[in-house]
């Protein structure tokens, strides 16, 4: 696909008018507000499909090509959905096979959404059916852009058919049962198979100490979505539709691996709702998770823009507790998906339900059905500001740095038993070492172990548990053709099978950082060891390492314990690059200067030349010879920055050295 969907940045809705089909007067309003606030696409039909075809076979296809058309005719553009996200009660009761079944072994009832098996020869056909028609109907249609397919894809059954095509998998990829035995390690505990047909899924009743079980059920589980994907897909393309397609994501959901999904997709799209105004974090807190979840999916296609597909331009209904976002901050939280790499602006919702369980989630026309409310201003304030950015379409960050972070080592060391059954904070350690960089202003992709490696100058590998996809000798050959390294403790212990390796850790890297880690231990959730680097002192939690150094250069050590005085950061030189060993779970302050300086010394792009006061960053978008960069302020007051270097202010041609920031400020510039 080209570049960019259009010419333009997107701002968006889901519109469900198939809610709204006996008022005319409701749909002619629609219209005339989304002109006015300046929404130029929407995301069509994800839940219709009760709407468009109400009895089995019979498809009622006309209000769709109604709404599509009239959408045309008043410049919005349509991202037509498959509406198997929620399929209709009369599918549900005609073929119970349809339903998922529970770990529990019970099959569940018609009702929410997103319960529907995957496996499901009978879903199949329907799905087929209904998307290949969608496709011949409104493929060709000059208004419809892109394929949404389904909706936030997720979820897992334990039905026959499923464990069935689970047994199949397995017997594919290990050709026999001995293989199972090896790889799992079923004799402990004498849990030894001799028949494929002895293979159950983890259920709720059996077993779970099996860890390579369970890594391989969670496997199965993307491999049968993603197939499910590739059938939907196809049915659009025998529709005769050759437009791109998307499937939304859900950031860190850790129900799939969605790198998996990368040879479907022609555009990343994710929905994106942070607890702003929390009363656990500041504002800048979470700002930080949400750009890692930008950059986490954008990373999936990292040259290529993506779509903020979901947003809320209020609040949510589902949250524990939810917030609007106070004044300012729909602009900055839109902004910041900008930055990132999107090159649209979504919600969900453009108008609220009169009823049901979302009739309170945020949406851009509410019950009053008015114009002229603060939610409807911030969003046509939104949209007359992305009609000015048409210079940022098409282009994209281009991190010299990235955090690894890899879903199938996430679930292995959930399961890893041990040492800190209280939480071993995978995903939290992984968002530290990016705050670390976010922070300077430096771009920083989260590539997982199967990504090219050789693009980038500097990585940053927490917690590297599980070894797969050959990433050892990646990052041995990364750090000897000259990059910088970051490892740190509870790296390199185990396989793809969760087998621990019968070799000094962390596994394949000890002569490249220098050091052999010999033992490990949890630390209370309230308890800490310390260290000293570079005259000060640095909080240690979670977990601490013992290591022995093997040419190693000791930069500092541990001051408590009987672990005072053995090393907590190492150093060493391999090739012609760097590898650092941290042994222990390092907090941001010690992050961030090491980090600091290490961005010096490679002389990592920064956003702006300028020390950024805390709670403000800025990220680069890059296309040809220009580059973009959008400063970001998530503090409640005014920031000023002095920059070393002036730049030049996008929106309004000024040549900025001063640069200010309001409240929840954000500015779009060109360096």
């Amino acid at each position: 696909m080209q570049s960019s969907l259009l010419p333009h940045m997107l701002h968006g809705c889901d519109y469900n008018p198939d809610q709204w089909l006996d008022r005319p007067d409701i749909l002619e309003e629609d219209i005339q507000y989304m002109k006015k606030a300046g929404i130029n696409c929407v995301s069509l039909g994800i839940f219709a499909w009760a709407a468009l075809e109400p009895e089995e076979g019979v498809y009622t296809f006309g209000w769709l090509g109604e709404i599509i058309e009239n959408l045309h005719q008043n410049g919005i553009v349509t991202f037509l959905a498959t509406p198997s996200g929620a399929r209709p009660v009369w599918m549900a009761k005609k073929y119970p096979e349809v339903l998922r079944t529970g770990s529990d072994l019970v099959r569940g009832e018609m009702g929410d959404r997103h319960n529907h098996c995957y496996t499901s020869p009978v879903y199949r056909e329907k799905v087929y059916a209904v998307n290949k028609k969608l496709a011949e109907t409104f493929g060709s249609h000059p208004a419809v852009k892109l394929w949404h397919l389904s909706n936030e894809y997720g979820g897992e059954c334990f039905c026959p058919l499923c464990v069935a095509a689970f047994r199949r998998w397995l017997e594919t990829k290990y050709q026999t049962v001995n293989a199972v035995n090896d790889a799992w390690w079923t004799r402990f505990w004498s849990h030894t198979y001799t028949d494929w047909s002895q293979i159950d899924p983890p259920l709720t009743r059996g077993e779970h100490c099996t860890q390579g079980l369970k890594l391989d059920w969670m496997r199965f589980v993307t491999a049968q979505t993603v197939d499910f994907m590739t059938w939907e897909k196809k049915a659009v393309r025998d529709g005769g539709s050759s437009l791109p397609v998307t499937a939304n994501f859900m950031g860190f959901y850790d129900g799939l691996n969605y790198s998996k999904f990368a040879p479907l997709l022609d555009v990343v799209s994710w929905d994106s709702y942070p607890s702003w105004h929390s009363d656990a974090e500041t504002d800048a807190g979470v700002a930080v998770h949400t750009a890692a979840s930008h950059d986490l999916m954008r990373s999936i296609l990292p040259d290529k823009p993506w779509l903020l597909m979901e947003s809320t331009p209020s609040c949510t209904n589902w949250q524990p507790v939810s917030k609007v976002k106070r004044p300012g901050m729909h602009m900055l939280s839109s902004m910041q998906a900008v930055a990132h790499g999107s090159d649209s602006v979504q919600y969900f919702q453009w108008r609220k339900s009169r009823g049901s369980c979302e009739k309170f989630h945020g949406a851009v026309v509410s019950h009053d059905r008015r114009s002229d409310t603060r939610v409807f201003g911030d969003v046509a304030g939104l949209g007359k500001r992305l009609a000015s950015l048409d210079a940022l379409i098409g282009s994209v960050p281009r991190p010299q740095a990235a955090v690894l972070y890899d879903r199938e080592n996430d679930w292995a060391i959930k399961g890893s038993a041990g040492p800190r059954n209280a939480g071993m904070g995978y995903q939290e350690t992984v968002v530290r070492h990016y705050q670390a960089l976010w922070q300077m202003g430096i771009g920083c992709d989260l590539p997982d172990m199967e990504a090219d490696l050789s693009r980038y100058a500097f990585i940053a590998a927490p917690m590297l548990y599980m070894q797969r996809a050959g990433i050892a000798e990646k990052l041995r050959r990364f750090v000897e053709n000259g990059g910088v390294l970051v490892g740190t403790c509870f790296s390199g212990l185990v396989d793809e099978n969760d087998l621990c390796f019968l070799s000094d850790a962390p596994n394949g890297l000890v002569d490249v950082f220098g050091v052999r880690a010999e033992e490990f231990s949890g630390l209370y959730d309230n308890e800490f060891n310390h260290t000293i680097w570079s005259d000060r002192c640095y909080a240690m939690s979670s977990i601490i390492e013992l290591v022995r150094p093997e040419g190693a250069s000791v930069l500092a050590a541990f001051e408590n314990d009987f672990y005072r005085g053995e090393p907590s950061l190492t150093v060493n030189h391999y090739g012609k690059g760097k590898a650092y060993y941290i042994a222990g779970g390092a907090g941001l302050p010690l992050l961030s200067d090491l980090y600091a300086q290490l961005a010096d010394e490679l002389n990592l792009p920064r956003a702006l030349d300028a020390e950024l006061p805390e709670g403000v960053t800025a990220q680069t978008r890059m296309k040809g010879d220009r580059t973009f960069v959008v400063a970001q302020n998530y503090q409640q007051y005014p920031a000023r920055i002095h920059l070393h270097t002036p730049i030049r202010d996008l929106e309004t041609g000024e040549e900025v050295s001063l640069l200010e920031l309001s409240p929840y400020g954000v500015r779009v510039l060109e360096k």
